[in-house]
Protein backbone atom coordinates (compact mmCIF):
# COMPACT_ATOMS: atom_id res chain seq x y z
CA UNK A 1 0.00 0.00 0.00
CA UNK A 2 1.70 3.59 -1.07
CA UNK A 3 2.15 6.09 1.79
CA UNK A 4 0.11 9.29 2.17
CA UNK A 5 1.74 12.31 0.32
CA UNK A 6 1.48 15.79 0.74
CA UNK A 7 -1.81 16.71 2.21
CA UNK A 8 -3.66 18.53 -0.33
CA UNK A 9 -7.04 20.20 1.03
CA UNK A 10 -9.22 19.13 4.41
CA UNK A 11 -12.86 19.90 5.41
CA UNK A 12 -14.94 19.60 8.36
CA UNK A 13 -15.26 15.98 7.79
CA UNK A 14 -12.00 14.47 6.03
CA UNK A 15 -8.55 15.54 4.73
CA UNK A 16 -7.26 15.11 0.64
CA UNK A 17 -4.03 13.06 0.52
CA UNK A 18 -2.16 12.73 -2.76
CA UNK A 19 -1.88 8.58 -3.12
CA UNK A 20 -0.26 6.39 -5.82
CA UNK A 21 -0.14 8.03 -9.66
CA UNK A 22 -3.84 9.56 -11.13
CA UNK A 23 -5.10 9.26 -7.37
CA UNK A 24 -6.12 10.99 -4.00
CA UNK A 25 -6.80 9.04 -0.64
CA UNK A 26 -9.70 10.69 1.55
CA UNK A 27 -8.86 9.92 4.56
CA UNK A 28 -11.48 10.91 7.42
CA UNK A 29 -11.46 12.36 10.34
CA UNK A 30 -10.96 9.89 13.52
CA UNK A 31 -14.71 9.87 14.77
CA UNK A 32 -16.20 8.03 11.06
CA UNK A 33 -16.44 4.22 11.15
CA UNK A 34 -15.01 1.86 8.75
CA UNK A 35 -18.93 1.28 7.53
CA UNK A 36 -19.50 5.21 7.36
CA UNK A 37 -16.45 4.80 4.95
CA UNK A 38 -17.82 2.28 3.26
CA UNK A 39 -21.22 3.75 2.75
CA UNK A 40 -19.87 6.20 0.97
CA UNK A 41 -17.54 4.27 -1.35
CA UNK A 42 -20.28 2.95 -2.54
CA UNK A 43 -22.34 5.70 -3.24
CA UNK A 44 -19.15 7.02 -5.03
CA UNK A 45 -19.45 3.79 -7.22
CA UNK A 46 -23.16 4.28 -8.17
CA UNK A 47 -23.04 8.29 -8.97
CA UNK A 48 -19.62 7.68 -11.23
CA UNK A 49 -21.24 5.24 -13.27
CA UNK A 50 -24.22 8.11 -13.58
CA UNK A 51 -20.96 9.97 -14.86
CA UNK A 52 -21.07 12.84 -12.27
CA UNK A 53 -18.22 11.77 -10.11
CA UNK A 54 -14.48 10.37 -10.11
CA UNK A 55 -13.82 6.73 -10.04
CA UNK A 56 -13.66 5.11 -6.57
CA UNK A 57 -10.69 2.35 -5.76
CA UNK A 58 -10.48 0.65 -2.51
CA UNK A 59 -11.28 1.94 1.15
CA UNK A 60 -8.07 1.82 3.28
CA UNK A 61 -6.68 2.14 6.95
CA UNK A 62 -4.04 4.31 8.11
CA UNK A 63 -3.26 4.15 11.88
CA UNK A 64 -7.07 5.19 13.59
CA UNK A 65 -8.54 6.47 10.41
CA UNK A 66 -10.23 5.16 7.40
CA UNK A 67 -9.99 6.51 4.12
CA UNK A 68 -11.14 6.30 0.19
CA UNK A 69 -9.11 6.37 -3.05
CA UNK A 70 -10.16 8.32 -5.89
CA UNK A 71 -9.61 9.29 -9.33
CA UNK A 72 -7.41 12.65 -9.08
CA UNK A 73 -9.29 15.20 -10.21
CA UNK A 74 -7.17 18.05 -11.40
CA UNK A 75 -8.33 21.87 -10.99
CA UNK A 76 -9.80 24.54 -8.99
CA UNK A 77 -12.98 24.72 -7.03
CA UNK A 78 -15.81 26.75 -8.94
CA UNK A 79 -15.87 28.28 -5.67
CA UNK A 80 -12.38 29.18 -6.03
CA UNK A 81 -12.70 30.20 -9.69
CA UNK A 82 -15.21 32.61 -8.42
CA UNK A 83 -13.39 34.54 -5.58
CA UNK A 84 -10.21 35.02 -7.61
CA UNK A 85 -12.54 36.09 -11.06
CA UNK A 86 -15.40 37.31 -9.90
CA UNK A 87 -16.65 38.96 -13.04
CA UNK A 88 -16.78 35.13 -14.11
CA UNK A 89 -19.90 34.79 -11.30
CA UNK A 90 -22.71 35.14 -13.90
CA UNK A 91 -21.00 32.34 -16.24
CA UNK A 92 -20.23 29.95 -13.39
CA UNK A 93 -23.56 30.18 -11.83
CA UNK A 94 -25.09 29.13 -14.82
CA UNK A 95 -22.77 26.61 -15.36
CA UNK A 96 -23.61 25.23 -12.22
CA UNK A 97 -27.42 25.31 -13.08
CA UNK A 98 -26.78 23.08 -15.98
CA UNK A 99 -24.81 20.89 -14.32
CA UNK A 100 -27.66 20.43 -11.18
CA UNK A 101 -30.49 19.87 -13.46
CA UNK A 102 -28.71 17.33 -15.28
CA UNK A 103 -28.10 15.83 -12.28
CA UNK A 104 -31.38 15.65 -11.75
CA UNK A 105 -32.88 13.69 -14.61
CA UNK A 106 -31.27 10.63 -13.73
CA UNK A 107 -33.09 8.14 -11.64
CA UNK A 108 -31.15 6.92 -8.93
CA UNK A 109 -32.90 3.69 -7.76
CA UNK A 110 -30.06 2.28 -5.67
CA UNK A 111 -29.55 5.04 -3.33
CA UNK A 112 -31.31 5.75 -0.02
CA UNK A 113 -34.59 7.66 0.48
CA UNK A 114 -34.02 11.48 0.59
CA UNK A 115 -37.25 11.72 3.00
CA UNK A 116 -36.18 8.99 5.34
CA UNK A 117 -32.80 10.65 5.39
CA UNK A 118 -35.05 14.20 6.41
CA UNK A 119 -37.14 12.42 8.73
CA UNK A 120 -34.08 10.85 10.48
CA UNK A 121 -32.55 14.48 10.68
CA UNK A 122 -36.00 16.29 11.67
CA UNK A 123 -35.94 14.37 14.70
CA UNK A 124 -32.70 14.56 15.58
CA UNK A 125 -31.80 18.13 15.20
CA UNK A 126 -31.67 19.94 18.79
CA UNK A 127 -31.77 23.62 20.14
CA UNK A 128 -35.35 23.70 18.97
CA UNK A 129 -38.92 23.56 19.94
CA UNK A 130 -40.99 20.72 19.85
CA UNK A 131 -43.92 22.87 17.87
CA UNK A 132 -40.41 24.07 15.33
CA UNK A 133 -40.50 19.89 14.66
CA UNK A 134 -43.62 19.29 13.79
CA UNK A 135 -44.11 22.40 11.30
CA UNK A 136 -41.29 20.84 9.50
CA UNK A 137 -42.50 17.44 9.86
CA UNK A 138 -46.29 18.55 8.97
CA UNK A 139 -44.44 20.79 5.79
CA UNK A 140 -42.37 17.45 4.66
CA UNK A 141 -45.05 15.24 5.10
CA UNK A 142 -47.11 17.70 2.18
CA UNK A 143 -44.03 17.88 -0.21
CA UNK A 144 -43.84 14.72 -2.97
CA UNK A 145 -41.20 11.87 -2.90
CA UNK A 146 -38.97 11.62 -5.91
CA UNK A 147 -36.43 9.02 -7.52
CA UNK A 148 -34.20 11.16 -8.82
CA UNK A 149 -30.26 11.27 -8.56
CA UNK A 150 -29.90 14.23 -5.73
CA UNK A 151 -26.48 15.53 -4.35
CA UNK A 152 -27.28 16.36 -0.88
CA UNK A 153 -24.62 18.95 -0.44
CA UNK A 154 -24.72 21.02 -3.89
CA UNK A 155 -22.70 23.83 -3.82
CA UNK A 156 -19.57 25.75 -6.06
CA UNK A 157 -16.65 24.08 -3.20
CA UNK A 158 -18.05 20.92 -4.36
CA UNK A 159 -17.84 21.35 -8.02
CA UNK A 160 -14.18 20.83 -9.55
CA UNK A 161 -13.42 22.69 -12.95
CA UNK A 162 -11.32 20.33 -14.68
CA UNK A 163 -9.68 20.49 -18.55
CA UNK A 164 -12.55 17.68 -19.83
CA UNK A 165 -15.38 19.81 -17.92
CA UNK A 166 -16.81 19.87 -14.12
CA UNK A 167 -16.76 17.01 -11.84
CA UNK A 168 -18.73 16.50 -8.57
CA UNK A 169 -17.41 15.38 -5.18
CA UNK A 170 -18.68 14.10 -2.01
CA UNK A 171 -21.54 12.49 -2.00
CA UNK A 172 -21.78 11.15 1.49
CA UNK A 173 -25.66 12.46 1.44
CA UNK A 174 -26.43 11.60 -1.99
CA UNK A 175 -30.07 10.34 -2.51
CA UNK A 176 -33.36 9.21 -4.33
CA UNK A 177 -35.73 11.99 -4.02
CA UNK A 178 -37.19 15.10 -5.13
CA UNK A 179 -34.67 17.85 -6.98
CA UNK A 180 -36.23 20.35 -4.91
CA UNK A 181 -35.23 19.45 -1.81
CA UNK A 182 -31.77 19.60 -3.77
CA UNK A 183 -32.04 23.29 -4.79
CA UNK A 184 -33.27 24.53 -1.04
CA UNK A 185 -30.51 22.94 0.38
CA UNK A 186 -28.02 24.83 -1.90
CA UNK A 187 -30.67 27.88 -0.95
CA UNK A 188 -30.10 27.23 2.36
CA UNK A 189 -25.89 27.27 2.45
CA UNK A 190 -26.34 30.98 0.49
CA UNK A 191 -28.05 31.90 3.09
CA UNK A 192 -25.83 30.94 5.65
CA UNK A 193 -22.55 31.87 4.25
CA UNK A 194 -20.58 34.68 5.88
CA UNK A 195 -17.53 36.41 4.94
CA UNK A 196 -13.91 35.20 6.73
CA UNK A 197 -12.97 36.90 9.95
CA UNK A 198 -11.36 40.05 9.68
CA UNK A 199 -12.58 41.26 6.11
CA UNK A 200 -12.58 44.45 5.71
CA UNK A 201 -16.67 46.35 5.81
CA UNK A 202 -16.16 47.47 2.19
CA UNK A 203 -15.18 44.03 1.04
CA UNK A 204 -18.12 41.84 3.40
CA UNK A 205 -20.07 44.02 1.40
CA UNK A 206 -18.76 43.26 -2.08
CA UNK A 207 -18.76 39.53 -1.36
CA UNK A 208 -22.58 39.79 -0.22
CA UNK A 209 -23.45 41.25 -3.60
CA UNK A 210 -21.45 38.50 -5.62
CA UNK A 211 -22.91 35.88 -3.67
CA UNK A 212 -26.36 37.18 -4.46
CA UNK A 213 -25.77 37.62 -8.47
CA UNK A 214 -24.22 34.38 -7.85
CA UNK A 215 -27.46 33.04 -6.26
CA UNK A 216 -29.71 34.65 -8.41
CA UNK A 217 -28.02 33.63 -11.39
CA UNK A 218 -28.06 29.88 -11.07
CA UNK A 219 -31.90 29.93 -9.58
CA UNK A 220 -32.83 31.83 -12.67
CA UNK A 221 -31.20 29.02 -15.06
CA UNK A 222 -32.14 26.35 -13.16
CA UNK A 223 -36.07 27.08 -13.40
CA UNK A 224 -35.35 28.27 -17.26
CA UNK A 225 -34.19 24.68 -17.59
CA UNK A 226 -36.99 22.45 -15.46
CA UNK A 227 -40.00 23.01 -14.71
CA UNK A 228 -39.67 24.02 -11.30
CA UNK A 229 -41.21 27.23 -9.28
CA UNK A 230 -39.89 29.52 -6.91
CA UNK A 231 -42.63 28.35 -4.37
CA UNK A 232 -42.26 25.15 -4.61
CA UNK A 233 -38.41 25.49 -3.65
CA UNK A 234 -39.21 27.55 -0.71
CA UNK A 235 -41.77 24.75 0.41
CA UNK A 236 -39.06 22.73 1.17
CA UNK A 237 -37.13 25.50 2.74
CA UNK A 238 -38.23 24.75 6.65
CA UNK A 239 -37.70 20.66 6.55
CA UNK A 240 -34.06 21.26 5.37
CA UNK A 241 -33.21 24.07 7.02
CA UNK A 242 -34.18 22.23 10.53
CA UNK A 243 -32.50 19.03 8.86
CA UNK A 244 -29.31 21.01 8.72
CA UNK A 245 -29.33 21.50 12.26
CA UNK A 246 -28.29 18.38 13.05
CA UNK A 247 -25.67 18.56 11.61
CA UNK A 248 -24.24 20.84 14.66
CA UNK A 249 -22.12 23.39 12.92
CA UNK A 250 -21.45 25.49 15.46
CA UNK A 251 -20.84 28.86 13.68
CA UNK A 252 -24.14 28.78 11.75
CA UNK A 253 -26.32 27.52 14.70
CA UNK A 254 -27.41 31.17 15.47
CA UNK A 255 -28.41 32.16 12.00
CA UNK A 256 -29.69 28.88 11.25
CA UNK A 257 -32.61 29.26 14.06
CA UNK A 258 -33.28 32.54 12.89
CA UNK A 259 -34.15 31.37 9.53
CA UNK A 260 -35.71 28.62 10.72
CA UNK A 261 -38.18 30.50 12.89
CA UNK A 262 -39.20 33.05 10.74
CA UNK A 263 -40.10 29.77 8.65
CA UNK A 264 -42.30 28.59 11.11
CA UNK A 265 -43.80 31.81 12.02
CA UNK A 266 -44.73 32.04 8.56
CA UNK A 267 -46.25 28.78 7.95
CA UNK A 268 -48.19 29.48 11.79
CA UNK A 269 -49.54 32.69 9.68
CA UNK A 270 -50.70 31.30 6.64
CA UNK A 271 -52.21 28.48 8.74
CA UNK A 272 -54.36 31.00 10.69
CA UNK A 273 -55.61 32.88 7.60
CA UNK A 274 -59.16 32.04 6.96
CA UNK A 275 -59.28 29.86 3.62
CA UNK A 276 -60.36 32.05 1.33
CA UNK A 277 -57.66 34.89 2.13
CA UNK A 278 -54.67 32.16 1.24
Amino acid sequence: MPAKGRRIAEGRTAEIFEWDEGLVLKLFRAAWSRDEVEYEARVGRVVHAAGFAPAVGDVVAIEDRYGIVYERVAGPSMLHAVLTKPWTVVRHARTLADLHARMHQSIAPNLPSQRQRLERRLQGARAITEEVRAAAVRRLASLSDGDRLCHGDFHPGNVILTPRGAVVIDWNDATRGNPLADVARLTLLVRLGSPPPGIHAVARGVLALLVGLFHRAYLSRYIQLTTAQRDQIEAWFLPVAVARLDENVETERARLLALIHAQVSRELFMRARPRHER
